[in-house]
């Protein structure tokens, strides 16, 4: 079985290419139940943010699963297969994995060392287990990409201060209006981009009002920031009348057009972080417009201060990467079912020996005593090592295989150690 993964990302795609692969939950699900109906593909994730839409795979043939793929993104984004396969990110096996551990530790993130990116990512694995898209396999990886995440957060300061594309955003709205306090803000929506933002902007002083299409969400954000409620019915009004409108929705179109617009005597600034764009409008005098590929600047800044971070996360990574592939050998139940026996007949000898030389055992019945030892001991391990190889296809194989692992595991045995249970204790 190998990994896979497609990834169009603020690194190879554009906004607009981004927009055309939005999904509802609805669409996600449809298109991870698409997934696995091809017969070369058994297990699935995706992650879809304003900044990535990426697709997690197990397969057992990497060329057929990614025409496969291919396919269905060509469905869905109105673009050719070519252009996909030229624009898309597309690994395999290792590569795979350290892509993944890349995207949890937040490296490959617009804005290194950002602290959504790891709630998103579990989100979209829960997605997915719950509904039955993907199991121990993707579970082993993801699993251990957190760990991998917590190893870079640990021993490198590149989450040392926490900033996220929506900090970024407000950082923004900080150099270009002048007299913020002054200044009278809503916030449209009611996701971790917009609680962010709001508390930012309550924090330094702006009048702040909170919107969404579903009163009682942003009931609850306002109480909890305390921020003021705006009815999300009189939109059309509030594009004429706030400074600064911060927007993060997830609907499927634009809620501010051109057709909203009308002249006012004050400058607004507008940041659309949502993907696909909540804000569709001409250019026009009085309205400077953010859109998330327009942090690209602060973005190269951030990087380029925690290079040294960066270079020291990728180093972790390396290794993060190895130590799977090797701990994914130590679940494989062969070798410790041919170590068990090993040590099984090692004690039968022993015995046998010690029953001579104590004179239990005439020495010329030595080979009929370790022949009748070695058969005791292939009754008494077969059920055992039945079930074990039974066991090994199921969900609960990991805590199996762990458990032997514990018990073979011993400091004067001779067991090699890729056989041994490598993840350290707490």
């Amino acid at each position: 079985m190998h990994y896979l993964t497609v990834s169009l990302s603020h690194k190879n795609s554009d906004l607009a290419l981004r927009e055309k692969f939005t999904y509802t939950d609805e669409e996600k699900e449809a298109c991870l139940q698409r997934l696995l109906e091809s017969p070369h593909i058994s297990e699935a994730i995706m992650l879809a943010t304003c900044n990535r839409m990426e697709l997690y795979v197990c397969c057992d043939d990497i060329s057929k699963a990614t025409s496969y793929i291919m396919r269905l993104l060509t469905f869905k984004g109105g673009v050719s297969e070519e252009f996909l396969r030229n624009t898309a990110e597309i690994v395999d096996e290792s590569s795979a994995i350290h892509h993944l551990f890349a995207v949890a530790s937040s490296i490959d993130s617009m804005v290194v060392g950002e602290t959504q990116i790891a709630g998103q990512l579990k989100d979209a694995f829960r997605f997915s287990h719950e509904r039955g898209y993907s199991d121990k396999r993707m579970s082993r990886a993801v699993s251990y990409a957190f760990k991998c995440a917590a190893k870079v957060r640990n021993l490198t300061d590149i989450s040392s201060k926490p900033v996220s594309v929506a900090s970024v955003a407000i950082g923004q709205i900080k150099e270009k209006v002048k007299n913020l306090h002054e200044k009278k803000a809503l916030v449209i929506g009611v996701g971790e981009m917009s609680e962010i933002c709001l508390k930012h902007l309550i924090s330094d002083g702006v009048d702040t009002f909170i919107t969404n299409r579903t009163r009682q969400k942003a009931e609850t954000l306002a109480n909890e920031c305390s921020a003021k409620l705006y009815e999300f019915g009189d939109l059309d009004k509030a594009v004429n009348e706030f400074d600064i409108i911060f927007t993060a929705t997830s609907a499927p179109y634009p809620i501010i057009t051109n057709d909203l617009i009308e002249d006012v005597d004050f400058e607004r600034f507008w940041f659309d972080l949502a993907i696909p764009r909540d804000i569709e409008v001409e250019k026009r005098d009085g309205i400077s417009l953010f859109v998330v590929d327009d942090i690209q600047e602060i973005v190269d800044a951030n990087r380029s201060q925690r290079e040294q971070h960066v270079r020291q996360a990728h180093a972790i990574i390396g290794r993060s990467v190895v130590e799977f592939y090797e701990w994914l050998d130590t679940l494989n139940v062969e070798p410790m079912i041919k170590e068990i026996y090993i040590k099984a007949y090692k004690s039968a000898n022993e015995e046998t020996q010690r029953a001579i030389k104590k004179g239990f055992i005439p020495k010329e019945y030595e080979k009929q005593a370790q022949k009748m030892a070695q058969q005791a001991i292939k009754r008494f391990l077969h059920d055992m090592t039945k079930k074990m190889r039974e066991t090994s296809h199921e969900a609960k194989s990991d805590s199996t295989a762990g458990v032997m692992q514990y018990i073979l595991n011993d400091e004067h045995d001779n067991i090699p150690d890729k056989y041994k249970h490598h993840l350290k204790k707490d």
